[in-house]
């Protein structure tokens, strides 16, 4: 792992850690009912119980525990060339890389829906606002587009994790 690659799963795990602190330390302050589920357009759609927001730390930890121990198995993803003795080395760089951004879009994403649910619940927003689902789209099909033509093209990468 170069130093980028540990900075963005540091990050990633601060930021999960984070959605723990910010999701447990306003706990017992929510009402019994709270902003459970939210339309395409950010709008709240629906109501429930205020144990259903620890939904959401548990899904984030869930999916960033899972991505990371995938992560270890690159021999098993599908990658759009073969991969031979000479490009190996750049293959799983790309692959590890997309998926810590992917990790780290992912925490970053929950953490956001915890914040805006509580600002809606204290009063200070309405919905997650009309940007988080082009956002969210962005931040995953961006960075996996990005990543795609680095592993199509035939660009060189050294050994210290950086194109060339």
């Amino acid at each position: 792992m170069t130093n980028l690659d540990k900075g963005i799963e540091i990050f990633g795990w601060l930021i999960l850690a984070g959605i723990w602190i910010l999701t447990l330390t306003n706990y017992s302050n929510l009402p019994e009912t709270i902003p459970i589920h939210f339309n395409g357009a950010g709008k709240v759609d629906g109501l429930g119980n205020k144990s259903k927001i620890l939904t959401l730390p548990i899904v984030a930890s869930i999916l960033n525990i899972s991505m990371t121990i995938v992560n270890h198995f690159l021999q098993r993803f599908n990658y759009p060339n073969s991969i031979t003795k000479e490009n190996v080395f750049k293959s799983y760089t790309i692959t590890t890389r997309l998926v810590r951004i992917l990790k780290l879009v992912v925490v970053i994403l929950f953490g956001m829906i915890v914040f805006r649910t509580l600002q809606n619940i204290n009063g200070t927003a309405d919905g997650l606002g009309i940007w988080f689902l082009p956002l969210t789209m962005g931040l995953i099909f961006i960075p996996s587009v990005y990543f795609l033509i680095k592993t199509i093209t035939k660009q060189s990468y050294n050994n210290t994790g950086n194109f060339n």
